[in-house]
């Protein structure tokens, strides 16, 4: 595990957008989900590893995008899957 992300400079999206509705891709398959991250790259809203799709996570895999956020009110938290690192952006 790093001691810092390495990541930091992939960072494009760092406020939630005013409206979610829920998981991007649990709506798509009529799935539920427990709580929802938001990619820093590209700003897809995906399920958690709670959730039963996991899809923040498959995005990951899928994408290669490394940093996620907690869409979750009032929390700010941030997850670098590749350096297993949680921060918070100031």
């Amino acid at each position: 595990m790093a001691d810092t992300c390495t990541h930091l400079d992939q960072i494009a999206f760092t406020e939630l957008p005013t409206e979610i509705p829920g998981c991007e891709d649990c709506l798509k398959i009529g799935a539920r989900w427990l709580h929802l991250r938001m990619c820093h790259s590209c700003g897809h809203i995906a399920c958690c590893d709670d959730s039963p799709n996991r899809h923040a996570t498959a995005h990951f895999h899928a994408s290669d995008h490394p940093l996620i956020r907690s869409a979750e009110p009032g929390e700010r938290w941030s997850w670098c899957y590749v350096d297993e690192l949680a921060f918070e952006l100031t």
